[in-house]
């Protein structure tokens, strides 16, 4: 890291990647996708980046955790902080889009403990339920 004349701190990727928890190709890669802004090349060759960057990267990975997109962090971001209703909306939707992931999860849940319990039942050497029910479903759906 590098004190600058702004009396606020300037890092190589390196440090960069490092002081924020992620490798040096996630930064490269949210650089060329436009997520964050690659700083110009100084003559010294060795760009450095503002702790407005290591704040940014952190907002990315904060969003991801909470469930959103590479692609939904930018309309975020597009925003900004001053439209509290739009970004509200945003989050209640990935809310109801996360609560039907979760009720399909649930449903595939118990289809596999249906299929597990018709497993321990059957104790066959010829035949396992789990792959007949799979079996007849593919048959099914191509019909």
């Amino acid at each position: 890291m590098v004190e600058s004349k702004n009396n606020y701190v300037k890092m190589t990727i390196g440090c960069l990647a490092k002081f924020v928890g992620v490798n040096v190709e996630t930064i490269r890669y949210y650089q060329r996708i436009g997520l964050i802004n690659e700083p110009t090349a100084p003559l010294n060759g060795f760009r450095k980046y503002p702790q407005q960057t290591a704040e940014r990267i952190t907002f990315i990975k904060r969003a991801q955790r909470l469930g959103f997109s590479l692609k939904e962090i930018a309309e975020l971001l597009k925003i900004g902080d001053g439209h509290c209703d739009e970004v509200r909306t945003r989050a209640e939707e990935k809310r109801n889009k996360i609560g039907d992931q979760i009720r399909d999860l649930q449903s595939l849940r118990e289809t596999l403990n249906q299929l597990i319990c018709e497993c321990k039942k059957g104790k066959s050497d010829t035949h396992c339920p789990i792959v007949e029910t799979l079996l007849e479903q593919d048959i099914r759906s191509l019909a």
